[in-house]
């Protein structure tokens, strides 16, 4: 898989990638119209990075103390007074439709610049831009396909009327009285997964059918041809937080019905060429960017040291800001071993390295020797997935892990129960951001 070899070039993308003709003026001059607000002294800077879901909102009712913490944030203009990303694992809609609704809940402006959905980061996978590729979820996903880059989309309803004996499992939706006519497609090339779709039973027939027939549902299937076409997978979502008292199924329950289903048809384990959102490094990487480029338009000179990720879900929220922290100190290390080899000192990294399903995809996506914050800290809020009432974080006084615990995570991320522990817990959001302003040195106000 081609990577993205320097910081600079994945700069350049997102960049290049928040396009179209309304985005000809400067980024940085329409965010400081925004943001207004300079740090004390000048290094102090850092960014937060807000989850929704359990943390702002349970499915379409606001938090209240959501509504509050936005006090904070803001000045009497309604200007930012630091830069903030809304990190989401959702992404049946545009990044447009998500700003809009949470200006309205939040009664503060939400930029499109300033929320990221569990697929932005497929804007930087160029390289399966010109594919055709067959794409999985709901809402606009053909719309919010061509938005991220890709050209050629077809979607699970295109692809069952080309092949209309494929989808039979509904007796109401099948052919009635004569068999119709195959139309056909153009081979399939790839399988962008944006998130659980409506009909579970639908997309995994279709898309078994796609892998195992080469991108080409004509064709019988062929379990020997392995591996299949490149699969992309965003949102990796086990269990998420709405009005529900106890948490419902996400994206994450539908990848592990196709991983299954794939697995008992075929005897292989199904491949991702990319695993996209949180927890993933690239989500966080990507996340980064945004804080970057908002700080630039605060007219700060230094570079955000810190960042604070918010969120409901340890596996998720509080392992992916956990990860992303050794990340960057495995990159600080690096950089430090480059230099002592310069100097003709020969060092030895025996830290874990990540997994290629934990970097995203991402691997050698930004190079050591640029700024990169300093840490990531992670902090747990108890309004949505996590609740102290019916959860035990697993830790003992020592900090050190002790307990067995079931993991949620997805199958191809480590383990490391360690990494579920957060850096701070707090009650709700509002605690959350008077928590980071006091570890800042910053007034409430």
């Amino acid at each position: 898989m081609q990577r993205i070899s320097s910081f600079k070039t994945a700069w350049q993308l997102l960049k290049s990638s928040c396009g179209g003709a309304a985005k000809q003026v400067n980024i940085s001059q329409a965010i400081a119209r925004s943001f207004s607000h300079r740090p004390p002294e000048g290094p102090n800077s850092f960014g937060l990075l807000f989850d929704i879901d359990g943390v702002l909102v349970r499915g379409r009712t606001l938090i209240p103390e959501a509504k509050q913490c936005f006090r904070n944030l803001v000045d009497r203009s309604g200007k930012y007074k630091v830069p903030v990303v809304f990190v989401t694992n959702a992404g049946n809609c545009m990044r447009q439709t998500k700003a809009e609704h949470l200006s309205h809940l939040l009664d503060v402006e939400v930029s499109p610049d300033q929320v990221m959905l569990s697929h932005s980061p497929l804007r930087m996978f160029t390289q399966f831009h010109k594919m055709r590729v067959l794409v999985s979820g709901q809402g606009p996903v053909e719309e919010v396909a061509h938005n991220l880059g890709f050209q050629d989309v077809v979607t699970i309803d295109m692809l069952r009327e080309a092949y209309p004996l494929l989808d039979v499992v509904d007796h109401s939706r099948r052919p009635k009285d004569s068999i119709p006519p195959t139309k056909g497609l153009q081979p399939i090339d790839a399988v962008i997964l944006f998130g659980e779709p409506i009909r579970w039973e639908t997309n995994l027939q279709l898309i078994i059918d796609v892998l195992l027939t080469n991108g080409n549902p004509d064709n019988n299937w062929n379990s020997g041809q392995y591996p299949h076409i490149p699969v992309l997978a965003c949102n990796m979502d086990l269990l998420w937080m709405a009005e529900a008292k106890n948490p419902r199924f996400g994206h994450g329950m539908f990848l592990v019905c196709l991983e299954s289903l794939y697995k008992k048809v075929t005897g292989y384990d199904l491949k991702y060429e990319a695993l996209i959102g949180k927890p993933s490094v690239v989500t966080y990487n990507y996340a980064e960017l945004l804080i970057r480029q908002q700080a630039e338009g605060l007219g700060w000179t230094a570079p955000v040291k810190r960042l604070y990720a918010i969120g409901d879900n340890p596996m998720a929220d509080i392992y992916g800001a956990n990860l992303y922290n050794h990340y960057l100190q495995a990159s600080r290390r690096t950089k430090a071993q480059m230099q002592a080899k310069a100097g003709g000192v020969e060092t030895v990294d025996d830290a874990p390295k990540m997994t290629s399903a934990e970097l995203g995809g991402a691997s050698g996506a930004y190079g050591a020797e640029e700024d990169l914050p300093e840490g990531c800290s992670s902090i747990l809020v108890c309004t949505g997935v996590y609740s102290r009432d019916q959860q035990e974080l697993p830790s003992d006084p020592d900090h050190t892990v002790t307990e067995q615990h079931i993991f949620h995570g997805h199958r191809d991320f480590r383990f490391d129960p360690t990494l579920t522990q957060p850096s701070f817990v707090v009650q709700d959001v509002k605690e959350a951001v008077e928590l980071v302003f006091e570890q800042e040195g910053w007034p409430l106000e």
